[in-house]
């Protein structure tokens, strides 16, 4: 049967931990650890299921935006700042807002955001918000990302640029229009999670004149058994 909800404010996800009967650390690798568990979804349940979860660090993304007066576009359209990148485990080149891992011990999400803006496109920003949420791919691991909006960037000096190494040696920060990025991800032409799901909660932002954005450090509900 479906149901109708009909209360305010729409729906909320919750932090909801069933019994673990068994688990097992099988394997650990530098960002991430797999674990072999066996749980109970309720008391009456009959018999217990097997899971297997990476245990991942979490992650920040940054849509860094300029309009008006800061946009390079002659009419001041607005654009965004991306990375392609390479994904091994997609065997694809991938265009990329900019991303990294939250694995600095006790570093604020914010301040990783920055750190990894500034590594990876040789930009800082004046202004951050929250802008999403989201789990990477909750069915099997505890990767979870915060997505921020940053405004009122601006070029890093040449000498205080970090030098980049492996994958991100390849960068080459490229700022697009910011509506041609939205056709891309509406026409199946970009394929990152964060990407995809940061442009399209941008949009929302813009349309809405940037009312209601949360603070940088608003609450986040993070997998407990994240790296």
């Amino acid at each position: 049967m479906t149901r109708q909800n009909k209360a305010a404010g729409g729906p909320a996800d919750e932090r909801d931990a069933r019994e673990v009967l068994s688990a097992q650390r099988v394997w650990t690798g530098p960002i991430c650890a797999v674990d072999d568990e066996m749980i109970r979804l309720s008391p009456g349940a009959s018999e217990p299921i097997r899971r297997q979860t990476i245990a991942h660090h979490d992650a920040v993304s940054i849509v860094a935006l300029r309009e008006a007066e800061e946009s390079s576009q002659p009419d001041g359209a607005a654009e965004i700042l991306m990375v392609r990148q390479y994904r091994h485990p997609v065997r694809a080149a991938l265009w990329e807002i900019p991303a990294g891992l939250l694995d600095i011990p006790g570093e604020d999400p914010v301040i990783a955001a920055a750190r990894e803006l500034a590594e990876e496109t040789d930009h800082a920003a004046e202004r951050w918000d929250a802008l999403i949420d989201f789990y990477a791919s909750p069915g099997f691991t505890t990767e979870g990302v915060r997505c921020f909006l940053a405004r009122g960037l601006h070029p890093i000096p040449v000498e205080e640029r970090a030098e980049r190494e492996a994958e991100e040696a390849e960068f080459d920060p490229t700022w697009f229009r910011f509506d041609d990025v939205l056709d891309a991800v509406m026409g199946g032409r970009l394929h990152n999670p964060s990407t995809v799901a940061g442009v399209l909660a941008a949009e929302r932002a813009r349309k809405r004149g940037y009312e209601g954005l949360r603070p940088a450090d608003a609450p986040w509900m993070r997998s407990p058994e994240s790296m």
